[in-house]
């Protein structure tokens, strides 16, 4: 038995991984540094491509705002859920964003990393309260539709 208490303390450390909204942040943040940080270095270390500069940047956009939907996508009924998850996500790229900046000095020209955290904070705020407003919609329908009419 002893075995087994002790297997049980060393994932103790690990009760936070269980929450689904944090797999998703980190699994989300992970994939939106990576997409970010090849788009990125395509951008400024693959001249061959500048023809392409326009179809690029549409695809890297695209791919980013892909990824960036997946936790409004599967917590749709948890705004709670969205805003968590959706800001750990957006703070690991943001995170990237910043650190890209040391060596992509005119990173920062237009968006400084704060700009990035807030533009995706405010994002995940629409769409949160989008889902908190459809959640007590459709508690009132199943509250309403549940009386029976005489």
């Amino acid at each position: 038995m002893p075995a087994l208490a002790s297997h049980s303390s060393v994932f103790h450390g690990f009760e936070l991984f269980k929450d689904a909204a944090v797999r998703m942040g980190i699994f989300v943040g992970v994939f939106l540094s990576a997409v970010f940080t090849t788009w990125l270095l395509i951008a400024n270390r693959a001249p061959f491509l500048e023809p392409l500069a326009l179809e690029r940047n549409i695809g890297g956009a695209a791919i980013l705002a892909t990824l960036a939907s997946l936790p409004v996508l599967r917590f749709y009924r948890s705004p709670y859920d969205i805003m968590f998850s959706g800001l750990l996500a957006w703070s690991m790229l943001t995170l990237t964003y910043r650190i890209c900046s040391f060596k992509f000095v005119m990173l920062e020209q237009y968006y400084s990393a704060f700009h990035v955290f807030v533009l995706g904070a405010i994002c995940y705020l629409v769409f949160a309260t989008i889902s908190w407003i459809g959640t007590i919609i459709w508690r009132v329908h199943a509250t309403d539709s549940s009386h029976t009419r005489h």
